[in-house]
């Protein structure tokens, strides 16, 4: 014998088979109050954990920073909220994308300040100055370069 015994007759127990139809004849319908189970839609926290890979990883342009940052944190907080309504199961992954925007859109806006600041100092207006003389030639683009991070060094 394989299975559980049945302890009053002796015999191998099994489990009745069931093949959708009830004993009695009548056929199995579906439970009253039951509605189809609907897929999860975690669209909103995948995109913004994508978006704010991006705007971390290009936080150098204004493009990748600020505009990436910006779509993850709003993709981000739509995705939180369908997490907390019940209709997404991926509300952590909502908030990396949106803490991953805002750390993209911030180091972005402070490489946009610096350079604005840079750019207003004198050594900033010569290397401006010295480029708009240059007249496209590389070399003299290129010393141009030097010149202003020599005096940004204070060299």
């Amino acid at each position: 014998m394989n299975g559980p015994v049945n302890p009053r007759e002796g015999e191998q127990y099994r489990p009745p088979v069931s093949n959708g139809a009830s004993t009695r004849g009548y056929s199995q319908g579906p439970g009253y109050g039951t509605a189809p189970a609907r897929p999860p839609r975690n669209g909103f926290g995948t995109a913004a954990l994508v978006l704010g890979l991006l705007a971390l990883v290009l936080c150098w342009t204004i493009v990748g920073g600020v505009v990436f940052g910006i779509l993850a944190v709003i993709f981000g907080l739509l995705g939180r909220a369908r997490a907390k309504r019940g209709e997404a199961t991926n509300g952590g992954v909502s908030l990396t994308g949106v803490v991953l925007g805002i750390i993209g859109l911030l180091v972005a806006i402070g490489l946009v300040v610096l350079g604005a600041s840079l750019m207003n100092t004198p050594a900033g207006q010569n290397y401006t100055q010295c480029l708009q003389q240059s007249g496209g030639d590389r070399t003299k683009m290129q010393q141009c370069l030097s010149e202003f991070s020599d005096q940004v060094r204070g060299r």
